[in-house]
């Protein structure tokens, strides 16, 4: 039986695409994340992605981002139904104090019921960071991404795309030149709305204080190196980076430079850091007091 949602927790903050882009910064956890979600460049359609910023309590949150099936109905509204199925699920029955990992899961497997209860053949992907207590742990369906490196730029978790090129990139069957502008590169081997969705879960990592921890759509990698985002992203002030990430990525999709990738998408971004800058949280503590 297909069950209706419930409006989303007013602590929660989630975006379910829309015809012009989203962006602001909340504090989260014990540090802060900046967002960012907007529709293909130049396209009259809706925003296909979905974005929710999940806070628990002051050592814990969760942060994810769904991409729904272009190329299928109801993509949108797959993707929705993951963000927010995930935003009820852990607002309802995450304990204090405790890891979300069997709420993570459990929410994960009732979005996929519910989508495939649409009889619409929609599907989406979803990408799931889960921060406690000083670590992160990477969930994820499909290929929308997780990246966590440090203030020097050294990857220490990069996911692996559940698709034929994302595989034969992580086999060294292909190097990232070759993997980014693939003819292939928009196959997608496992999403939410098929009945074999099978969940890839890491294993928690320590998060230093100015690591920064990326979950995005495919709007992002496809149209930037990983080294050029754990540049763009990896010091100074977290809002104004990932302004920046998100400017160069829609510059590529509409003027691409010769040599450069681009592929105009959906592009959603959301960036977490435990220490992102006095100075901004020291904005986004007086703009929550301002609006208490």
């Amino acid at each position: 039986m297909k069950r209706s949602l419930k409006p989303v927790p007013r602590r929660v903050s989630c975006w379910d695409g829309g015809k012009e882009p989203t962006a602001g910064v909340m504090g989260l956890s014990d540090g802060a994340a900046a967002f960012y979600t907007a529709p293909r460049p130049g396209s009259a359609g809706l925003n296909q992605d979905a974005i929710a910023l999940i806070p628990l309590d002051a050592e814990r949150a969760v942060i994810a981002v769904a991409d729904g099936l272009g190329g299928l109905p109801g993509g949108r509204e797959a993707a929705a139904t993951a963000v927010s199925t995930l935003a009820h699920c852990l607002a309802e029955q995450a304990p204090p104090g405790s890891t979300s990992r069997a709420t993570i899961i459990d929410a994960i497997e009732l979005s996929n019921e519910r989508i495939l209860a649409t009889g619409l053949g929609a599907a989406t992907t979803l990408a799931v960071a889960e921060i406690t207590g000083g670590t992160v742990r990477p969930y994820h369906v499909g290929d929308s991404e997780i990246l966590v490196f440090g203030q020097r730029g050294r990857i220490k978790l990069q996911s692996v795309p559940h698709s034929p090129v994302g595989f034969a990139l992580h086999a060294g069957m292909l190097d990232e030149n070759q993997a980014i502008s693939h003819e292939d590169r928009h196959l997608v081997s496992n999403a939410l709305g098929n009945r074999d969705m099978r969940i890839e879960i890491g294993s928690p990592i320590p998060l230093g204080a100015y690591d920064t921890v990326i979950v995005c759509s495919d709007g992002l990698v496809d149209n930037l190196q990983f080294e050029e985002i754990c540049r763009t992203l990896r010091g100074g002030p977290l809002d104004k980076g990932l302004r920046a990430l998100a400017a160069e990525a829609s510059r590529r999709m509409i003027e691409p430079s010769p040599g450069d990738p681009s592929k105009p998408d959906d592009l959603s971004i959301i960036a977490y850091r435990p220490r992102p800058g006095a100075r901004l949280m020291k904005r986004i503590r007086a703009r929550d007091s301002a609006q208490r």
